[in-house]
């Protein structure tokens, strides 16, 4: 269940204006001062990133129970979560205004959108990263959410300096036909703008971004095209999750129980 401590954190849903905010405080700190993003709800003179979806969403955070709440630095890890009851309140998912979600809509599955996934720069390399899954793991759990997705971004807008990792990722990791969503035509950005053969793979695997490392050891895929998401500086792709799909090993790396070590 939802709701844990150690010595030096505590994670649990969002209760709260004071974790909101906290949570909405962490967000612009990463996608704003650190990204460069910007949207038409951020509040820079205030120092939070919100936006029309926030009330709809879970918002799972990570506390550092030494930071004083009242200064609103509390949250040092983040998730916002929607299932598809909270979407249909909200209209749509979050993730609906870069890609078409037909086909993850028609599997009849339960679903949950991640979002706005992200750790201050001071934790990074902590535990704080685990906490985040197996957070996810109970929640996931809780609920009985049978396929996760939701964007995983590169930082910046050039798709000449991303071409590697998007091609490899389009042709190791596509998601399977009957749940791959597709990017908008209104930004789509083709991924296989490399020839099989003509892949660097370690180019690839440098130039992907740590969440995105994670997805795809807990078994991720992507659908088809990218969405470049010029207002938030950032170079989208779908990332699908199916619980169905996942082995011992793959659940060790969210649930409560892992492995002493990993290879």
């Amino acid at each position: 269940m939802l709701g844990s401590d150690d010595s030096d954190f505590e994670m649990r849903l969002a209760t709260d204006a004071v974790d909101l905010e906290g949570a909405q405080r962490l967000r612009y700190v990463v996608f704003v001062e650190e990204l460069g993003g910007d949207g038409a709800l951020v509040d820079h003179e205030q120092r939070f990133e919100r936006d029309r979806f926030d009330p709809f969403f879970d918002h799972l955070v990570l506390i550092d129970k030494s930071r004083d709440p009242a200064t609103r630095d509390h949250v040092v890890g983040v998730y916002r979560l929607m299932r598809q009851d909270a979407a249909e309140q909200a209209g749509r998912f979050y993730s609906e205004d870069e890609y078409d979600l037909t086909p993850l809509r028609a599997s009849g599955r339960p679903l949950l959108e991640l979002g706005r996934s992200c750790v201050h720069a001071d934790y990074r390399g902590s535990a704080a990263l685990l906490l985040l899954w197996q957070g996810l793991g109970d929640y996931v759990t809780d609920h009985g959410i049978e396929l996760l997705f939701g964007v995983a971004s590169f930082h910046g807008t050039d798709l000449e300096a991303l071409k590697h990792p998007l091609a490899w990722l389009h042709y190791n990791h596509g998601a399977p036909e009957d749940l791959r969503p597709r990017a908008l035509d209104s930004a789509f950005a083709p991924m296989d703008v490399l020839a099989r053969d003509a892949v660097d793979r370690a180019a690839a695997l440098r130039a992907l971004p740590p969440l995105l490392k994670s997805y795809l050891r807990l078994g991720g895929t992507v659908g088809e095209g990218a969405f470049v998401d010029h207002a938030f500086n950032t170079t989208d792709v779908l990332i699908v999750m199916d619980t169905a799909t996942l082995s011992a090993r793959q659940r060790a790396l969210y649930g409560r129980e892992r492995p002493v070590a990993q290879p």
